[in-house]
């Protein structure tokens, strides 16, 4: 027997596969975290890729807007915007001339003590912080997209600093292929409408994890950051931990794309053939604190899994399916054909995972080893369910024979496996 652990909320569970069956564990090929990351994020904002310094951009007088992630994602925004601040301050500019957006996109408002969690009180304490609302009265519309017509509307106080800086981490993303740079205007401040107009074009083949392009959410997201003239970026690429691996700051474009690099380089993983069976955890908390986000895990995990065959998902859902749209699409529409056509004729938000769900259980089974109540997972979600994850590999070996070969993939929501051309 092969013991494999995989992250499980704030814990750690093991899977024990037979020998015979198992191909292996699909992992990132980890960076290390540097060893000061405030001293690379420093770094990071001496030498600009394709831009000048903040401290060459700024004026005293002007009013400056930080977008950073909120509570949903994993970027170390604490460790981001004092240094950020340091440097505007030293180019004369003053605390109460700052604000601190929390680019929610369509998520509820941070709390208090989320903030707190996100930027630490002295943060809190200097500038004002407020989360973006995109269903707000008074967002500012900057124009349309020309190549797919988005109108966009962006978050007033964003909208009208005279200089807009964008933090975040760079990351895979399955829809607009990565996380980062623009994803902080569109959607992170942008109008509800804006979102959805850009989000319903993930039915498009190019739409998907680690593709850019011909992407065309990525170059909606690319251009409503070009219209809302974004000065400066600073952003991060993490690793598995946690820890930062590297900071990339400067022009909007230029800094992301060698973030971009540093993703592939860590979480673009090759293997040479498809399993019957994969047993997926997303990483742990916060990627599997509810079905929502612990999703991802599967959409990575099916692309190297064979039609027909079953994907272990292994994710603690402490809030449960974490998103009611999700979960009201998944009552309304019995199949695939149905949630598209709901996606093209009026999408929202949470719908999308419906559909994700809907056309990856065309292809496999699901078995989910989680907290959540059975009702909920098998009869709204149509997944199977298992107590335990070796209950869960013993199913799965009867559903698709014990010849079965198996991959384990540790940290399913950063890890992007692909086939070899030529590879099973």
């Amino acid at each position: 027997m092969v013991d494999v652990w995989l992250p499980y909320g704030k814990t750690e569970i093991c899977v024990r596969v037979p020998t015979r069956n198992f191909l292996g564990s699909i992992e990132p090929r980890e960076k290390p975290g540097v060893p000061d990351a405030r001293a690379e994020i420093e770094r990071a904002l001496r030498e600009p890729i394709g831009s000048k310094t903040l401290s060459e951009i700024v004026k005293p007088e002007h009013k400056v807007a930080i977008v950073v992630d909120d509570v949903t994602r994993p970027a170390p925004s604490y460790l981001m915007v004092p240094p950020i601040l340091d440097e505007l301050n030293m180019a004369g500019v003053r605390d109460e001339n700052i604000t601190v957006i929390f680019g929610c996109g369509t998520h509820r408002a941070v709390t208090r003590e989320e903030a707190v969690k996100l930027l630490g009180e002295e943060v809190l304490n200097r500038v004002k912080a407020i989360s973006h609302d995109c269903k707000a009265q008074d967002l500012v519309y900057v124009g349309k997209t020309r190549k797919h017509g988005t109108a966009v509307y962006l978050n007033r106080v964003f909208a009208e600093a005279d200089v807009k800086i964008l933090t975040g981490d760079i990351c895979f993303h399955y829809y607009a292929g990565y996380g980062g740079g623009r994803k902080s205007v569109l959607p992170a401040v942008a109008g509800e409408e804006t979102i959805k107009r850009n989000h319903a074009m993930l039915l498009h083949p190019n739409a998907k994890t680690g593709v850019l392009e011909g992407n065309p959410i990525h170059e909606d997201m690319d251009e409503a950051a070009k219209l809302a003239k974004v000065d400066f970026i600073l952003n991060v690429v993490i690793n598995s931990k946690g820890e930062v691996v590297k900071a990339f700051a400067g022009d909007l474009e230029q800094a992301f794309y060698e973030g971009v690099k540093i993703v592939d380089e860590m979480y673009r993983i090759s293997v040479d053939r498809k399993a019957d069976i994969v047993v997926v955890s997303p990483g742990g908390n916060p990627a599997d604190v509810n079905l929502f986000q612990a999703y991802k895990g599967v959409d990575n995990a099916l692309e190297v899994v064979k039609r027909g065959g079953v994907i272990i998902l292994v994710a603690e859902c402490p809030e449960g399916h974490g998103n009611q749209v999700f979960y009201d699409w998944m009552v309304r529409f019995k199949d695939l054909k149905a949630v598209e056509r709901g996606i093209k004729r009026n999408f929202v938000l949470g719908g999308h995972k419906a559909y994700y769900l809907m056309k990856a259980l065309q292809k496999v089974q699901i078995i989910l080893v989680s907290s959540m109540p059975d009702y909920y997972a098998a009869n709204i979600f149509k997944l199977k369910t298992a107590r335990a994850v070796n209950d869960a590999l013993s199913e799965a070996f009867s559903m698709v024979g014990k010849n079965a070969k198996v991959w384990a993939i540790p940290y399913g929501n950063f890890t992007l496996p692909e086939v070899k051309t030529g590879g099973e």
